[in-house]
């Protein structure tokens, strides 16, 4: 599993997506996957981008549909995030009930369930940055449904390791399945697993009848848990804390979540990528994906790293005019807010997904 950083490979990446196989296999370990989350998580490439890509090869909307649909999964937690800002941190529909700890399986952050699909995709996450869609259910389910942890804990912990983290789609895809943003919970039996990731394995805790979760006790395997803590290590970072600023060009503020290289490029400014403290305290990533972010900001010219809070960098900046774009986490930002590029028109709240796309589907005319 191989995620290239220059603009160049990424591009590639794009235009080697088949969107008929990943209709049809997406929800297998080795399915058609298109690898491109981490990209459009941090802002170098856009989900528009993407879609404008599937337009051009001029298939039947059939063909793309279904992946046009995922894609427009990514705007629609976004748009959530927007509409809800903090009061995504806690449970958005329904109080998740039952729940027994507000921390972590230990098999889980070891990779020690006794499930092998789980365990082996779990250490592959820790050495990737990355893993598969399905799974991330298959854990969160595991974590929420079996062991009765509360969802934000086990969020966090799988968040901060993704390369793609992406904290709207990240928490409120963790509510889903702990029933606190749907309307029932979400679990997945030994033999759905081994249909999905080529396993054959039996006698698990999972491997039992669906009718038998709801009244299940908590696995041994499941019952010790762990508090997640992490900090995020800014202090060996390469930055400009002197930054070079010419005061007669506007400044472009960067972020975690904006990386893109195209972003007003043909324009003359000053460009910093801001990493603020507070920002991490709050979302703490771990080393590889902070390092994968570093690699793709490398693909903005003149690119300077400051690493303070942006009432630091303003002060900095003196009176040069300041551009941004929009992200929920930006809101303190001051200056004039680059609206990002949605896939459609479509805003605001829409309580389950398939009232957003359904809106969305009046704007494709198909």
């Amino acid at each position: 599993m191989n995620f290239p950083t220059t603009y160049e490979a990424i591009l590639e990446r794009i235009k080697l997506v088949d969107p008929k196989k990943y209709a049809s296999t997406r929800n297998f370990e080795n399915g058609a996957v298109t690898y491109l989350s981490p990209y459009i998580s941090r802002g170098v490439i856009s989900t528009k981008q993407v879609f404008e890509e599937l337009k051009s090869r001029d298939l039947p909307f059939s063909t793309i549909e279904k992946l046009t649909q995922e894609l427009a999964w990514r705007d629609y937690w976004q748009q959530v995030w927007i509409a809800k800002g903090n009061e995504i941190d806690f449970d958005l529909r329904n109080e998740q009930k039952p729940v027994s700890n507000h921390q972590i399986p230990i098999a889980i952050t070891k990779g020690k369930t006794g499930v092998n699909s789980i365990d082996s995709s779990i250490q592959q996450f820790y050495k990737t940055g990355y893993m598969h869609n399905h799974m991330r259910m298959y854990v969160a389910a595991v974590a929420c449904n079996m062991a009765q942890s509360r969802w934000l804990r086990p969020a966090q912990w799988m968040y901060a390791h993704l390369l793609d983290g992406d904290w709207a789609s990240n928490a409120l895809s963790w509510q889903w399945v702990a029933g606190a943003n749907s309307n029932k919970k979400y679990v997945a039996n030994q033999e759905i697993i081994n249909k999905y990731f080529n396993s054959n394995q039996r006698n698990t805790f999972l491997d039992v009848p669906y009718d038998t979760f709801s009244n299940m006790e908590t696995p041994k395997a499941l019952e010790n848990t762990e508090a997640f803590e992490l900090e995020t290590e800014l202090t060996n970072l390469p930055r400009n804390e002197s930054l070079i600023i010419d005061s007669s060009l506007p400044t472009l503020v960067y972020s975690y979540y904006n990386l893109d290289p195209i972003w007003r490029n043909e324009e003359k400014a000053n460009r910093i990528l801001l990493l603020e403290p507070s920002f991490f305290k709050k979302y703490p990533v771990a080393q590889k994906p902070l390092n994968f972010a570093l690699e793709l900001s490398k693909n903005i010219n003149n690119l300077q790293v400051f690493v303070g809070e942006f009432s630091d960098l303003k002060t900095q900046l003196g009176k040069t005019q300041i551009f941004y774009k929009e992200h929920p986490t930006n809101c303190h930002f001051e200056g004039s807010e680059d609206a990002r590029d949605w896939m459609f028109s479509v805003t605001g709240y829409y309580r389950s997904f398939f009232a957003f796309w359904k809106k969305c589907k009046k704007e494709l005319n198909v």
